[in-house]
């Protein structure tokens, strides 16, 4: 479904982290980005979803709307701060998989700020996270 959903200028998912996580992004605007992710291979030692795992989800979906965002200013965003709070553990019963969804706190002209919660199956929160990027000049080639 990635494949169909336009997520602006050089935001291909080819060879990206995301796609060796299996995040798999379902919705995309600047207003709200939707992505789900198996727990299956992204686990600490323990068998719980590892928290690193929760944090890449939720930077990957605000960097995607906030590259959505700043694409009207004919820009790129770039993190500058994230921080998370994990709530509960998610272990893989088969299949299992969490779903993280990014609004907007603040969409400005040079910074963005969302908020990412990540649910499991049952629609429990997982953890919470804020993401901040900074919407800077295109680098020439990009």
């Amino acid at each position: 479904m990635t494949d169909e959903l336009n997520l602006g200028p050089g935001m291909g998912l080819e060879g990206t982290l995301l796609e060796r996580m299996g995040i798999v992004v379902r919705e995309a605007t600047p207003e709200r980005v939707v992505a789900t992710m198996p727990v299956q291979g992204n686990t600490q030692p323990y068998g719980l979803l590892h928290g690193g795992a929760s944090c890449v989800l939720a930077e990957s979906l605000g960097s995607i709307g906030s590259a959505l965002h700043a694409a009207t200013y004919g820009k790129v965003a770039v993190g500058v701060d994230i921080n998370a709070t994990h709530h509960r553990a998610v272990r893989d019963s088969g299949g299992t998989t969490v779903t993280g969804v990014a609004t907007p706190i603040y969409l400005g002209r040079t910074t963005t700020s969302y908020e990412v919660i990540v649910t499991d199956d049952r629609d429990k929160r997982v953890c919470t996270a804020r993401i901040t990027c900074q919407l800077i000049q295109a680098p020439p080639g990009s």
